[in-house]
């Protein structure tokens, strides 16, 4: 057994809680790493960071590479002197438990706007100094993404499939016309995407400091509604009109009859390959600067992917097509000798894409969730789990802990109940410490196992397209008693961080007499 055991809790910014209908990046943002610090937690797990769409899914972003400004604080522009406190003092009242995005989407485009008027009116050299590194620094992506936001306001938020043939098309003097035109508006996305960085990197360095490692998201396809797909169809199965020919989702299976039609767009590996990866690498490198470690969501679609084709309704009728997972995990390695990456490698997982993980050396992951089937020799329990993995008590897609224990078969509730000697009224702490006591060098559980929510709290419901993303913690959630018992499992079995172990354990014992003493 190595000295390297960690744990982590997966919590999406949107979810933090604050007074403006959705998390940020500011106060409530630092409370929680340093509620992660006290109790000895090293990870911060969570979904990918992009500017969201249709859905509010992070996982269907206008961009691979660009931020969500929807998570810029309002109370550090106040800071900044970028909006004043009387435009806050005008906030509408909302919802401490979800996220109702069509209000808060509102409210946040006020208060982004409220900031640029501020920074074109003061101007202030360092801001300003900062904003114009920013702009030439990741020019590469950055001037696309601005214009496909601009264009795509102007033509009423539609997709840009749908958008004029010589826009879709990208007519040089066409385009040249637009970004003259839309100057002002073009800027503007600039600035909202260098507040998302700045408010970020002044976050994750906090973390650094506070001993946290952020473990960041990937996905393995991209929304075709995108900038990315839209400025390079060259790297997508695109028709000459530039609509889908091949789009991605996974097929019939034990939970669904008709697979899962995603809508994805597919890569023309041909070309990934002349360019020798280009935009995988500037893509996980972008995503690197932003966290330590990233799990490829969809991993087997390194090996083979699903293709559907375009206009089918259902993904019965597709077929794998292979991938050039080791060409790209090549790739990577010659920048990342040792790969930050974790393999999401969930579902039916054929040997290739065991090859393709262990040959990388990358960690997996086991969901205890999948694991009360009734056979003892099950992989998801916890007595089976290898050192080298990722152990979750349930993702960001499964219900929680308590809402699968209350909608579980007879026959699993026995079988669980059994096995972590627990009842429903403990089902999601004796979950938890399951996992922590196992030989998993790292374990991860969703916040709202730790406060023992059930079904309400959920994430994501996969196949449904409305009302996903929206949980969010309440203010008080985070405790003194949450975090002892946080703390105490850590501690217990061997998942405190070594250079803060004893400092940790005295500050505790400091503040709760002798309930943990030094060790």
């Amino acid at each position: 057994m190595t000295n390297n055991r960690a744990s982590g809790i997966l919590l999406h910014p949107t979810s933090l809680p604050g007074p403006d209908g959705i998390g940020d990046l500011g106060p409530e943002a630092y409370r929680w790493v340093d509620f992660l610090a006290a109790t000895g937690t090293q990870f911060w797990q969570i979904l990918p960071l992009g500017p969201t769409g249709y859905g509010d899914s992070p996982y269907q972003c206008f961009s691979a590479f660009a931020g969500n400004p929807y998570l810029v604080s309002p109370s550090i522009l106040l800071e900044q002197g970028l909006i004043d406190s009387g435009f806050l003092r005008e906030r509408p009242e909302f919802d401490l438990d979800k996220v109702d995005y069509g209000p808060v989407i509102d409210w946040k485009v006020a208060i982004l706007e409220a900031a640029y008027v501020g920074f074109l009116k003061n101007k202030a050299d360092k801001l300003a100094g900062e904003f114009a590194q920013f702009k030439d620094q990741e020019a590469y992506w950055l001037d696309d993404f601005a214009l496909f936001m601009a264009l795509k306001a102007s033509l009423g938020g539609r997709s840009w499939v749908e958008w004029p043939a010589d826009i879709r098309k990208r007519d040089p003097k066409v385009l040249d016309t637009k970004r003259e035109a839309l100057s002002a508006e073009i800027e503007k996305n600039k600035f909202f995407q260098f507040l998302f960085d700045s408010q970020w990197s002044r976050l994750k360095k906090y973390c650094e400091a506070k001993g946290i490692r952020v473990i960041g998201d990937m996905p393995f396809v991209i929304a075709l509604d995108s900038a990315d797909v839209w400025a390079h169809p060259d790297l997508f199965l695109l028709d000459d009109e530039l609509q889908p020919t091949m789009v991605a989702g996974v097929p019939p299976d034990y939970f669904s009859a008709t697979g899962q039609l995603w809508g994805n767009p597919l890569y023309r590996w041909e070309v990934h390959l002349e360019e020798e990866f280009g935009w995988w690498n500037r893509r996980l490198n972008k995503i690197m600067q932003m966290v330590d470690l990233v799990r490829l969501d969809h991993f087997r679609g390194f090996a083979a992917a699903w293709h559907v084709p375009y206009g089918e309704k259902t993904a019965i009728n597709g077929e794998w097509i292979a991938s050039p997972g080791d060409a790209i995990l090549e790739s990577f390695s010659k920048t990342y000798p040792v790969l930050p990456i974790i393999a999401e490698d969930l579902g039916v997982i054929t040997p290739d894409v065991k090859a393709l993980r262990d040959n990388y050396q990358l960690a997996g992951m086991k969901i205890l969730q999948f694991g009360f089937t009734g056979d003892p020799e099950d992989d998801f329990l916890p007595h089976h789990y290898p050192e080298h993995c990722f152990a979750y008590t349930g993702s960001h897609d499964n219900n929680t802990a308590l809402g699968w224990y209350q909608a579980a078969t007879a026959a699993e509730k026995r079988f669980c109940e059994r096995y972590l000697h627990a009842e429903e009224t403990e089902i999601s702490w004796a979950m938890i410490r399951a996992i922590w006591q196992s030989a998993a060098e790292n374990v991860v559980a969703p916040m709202q196992d730790l406060l023992a929510l059930d079904e309400s709290a959920r994430m994501n419901l996969p196949g449904s397209e409305s009302g996903n993303w929206g949980w969010r913690m309440r203010p008080d959630a985070l405790t003194k008693d949450l975090a002892t018992r946080l703390y105490e499992l850590n501690l217990l079995y061997s998942r405190l961080p070594a250079a803060q172990k004893e400092k940790i354990t005295r500050e505790l014992a400091a503040q709760l007499g002798d309930t943990v003493k030094p060790h």
